[in-house]
């Protein structure tokens, strides 16, 4: 058996662009890691198996994916809230992949277990790699950056917010011509990370282009230096740069959403 955790991403910039063909969008991305975790055990099994989370669809198919000839058993522990825009299904996805293909007699190498990713999600193939990426394309071209880790992030997940699925997320954004001025908003987040040295230089990265929630403004005014909707939504997160003013601001929200403090995680 092997096991390990599957942790949960924000996205510190998203600039998205046109559809790509395929169906998926043109986009330039910024991922990071962070210290909240579901968690995986995977062993063999006569067929695929999931267990622990009803919700499942990614991971049971990643591992038919490496399946070779007998099936393999998945136990999760969530933790990582559900459609909340912090990538819990891919980086489960991501990690069955990793330890089943571990299980194999025969490991798949690095590009076909890359590829694998690809086609069961954008987000997957990030969480099959270390510290934060730049993803570019559709998300699925990585890149890896040097960005600070040294600071506290406060995540708030506003109660009785119903999430639009991220494929209506999207056709809202296409509908309101959203992919207009696409490359001068690139060409904006290469900037900016180009100047990014210190935690506070991330609060030039552009805001995400695919949604965005007055919980940001909450967060700056409890001294965030960055806050931000991550993914499609609905979870906001603010970026501290210390842990006394992170663990006050989650409290000072927590009677109207669940909140979590956390901190940037470099490995898998």
């Amino acid at each position: 058996m092997k096991r390990a955790p599957a942790a949960a991403k924000i996205n510190l910039a998203l600039v998205v662009g046109p559809l790509r063909t395929g169906g998926r969008h043109e986009l330039v991305t910024v991922y990071q890691r962070i210290a909240l975790s579901d968690r995986l055990a995977v062993e063999r099994a006569p067929t695929v198996q999931v267990e622990g989370f009803d919700g499942d669809t990614l991971v049971h198919r990643a591992l038919e994916t490496v399946a070779d000839g007998t099936g393999f058993r998945a136990r999760i522990t969530k933790r990582i809230p559900v459609a909340a825009g912090l990538g819990g299904g891919s980086s489960d996805a991501a990690t069955a992949l990793r330890l089943a293909n571990a299980l194999r007699e025969s490991p798949l190498p690095d590009d076909e277990l890359h590829a694998a990713a690809c086609e069961l999600g954008a987000d997957v193939p990030y969480f099959l790699v270390d510290g934060p990426r730049l993803g570019t394309a559709d998300g699925t071209d990585l890149s890896p950056l040097e960005l600070p880790q040294d600071y506290w992030v406060v995540l708030v997940l506003p109660k009785h917010v119903r999430k639009a699925s991220t494929g209506d997320v999207f056709a809202t954004f296409d509908s309101r011509g959203g992919q207009d001025g696409f490359e001068e908003r690139r060409a904006s987040l290469f900037a900016a990370l180009e100047r990014v040295r210190r935690p506070r230089d991330l609060a030039a990265l552009p805001p995400n282009d695919l949604a965005t929630s007055p919980v940001a403004e909450e967060l700056l005014r409890l001294g965030a230096f960055r806050a931000d909707v991550t993914g499609a939504g609905p979870t906001v997160y603010g970026l501290f740069l210390h842990g006394m003013q992170a663990r006050a601001a989650g409290r000072q929200l927590s009677g109207k959403a669940r909140t979590w403090v956390t901190a940037p995680a470099w490995y898998r």
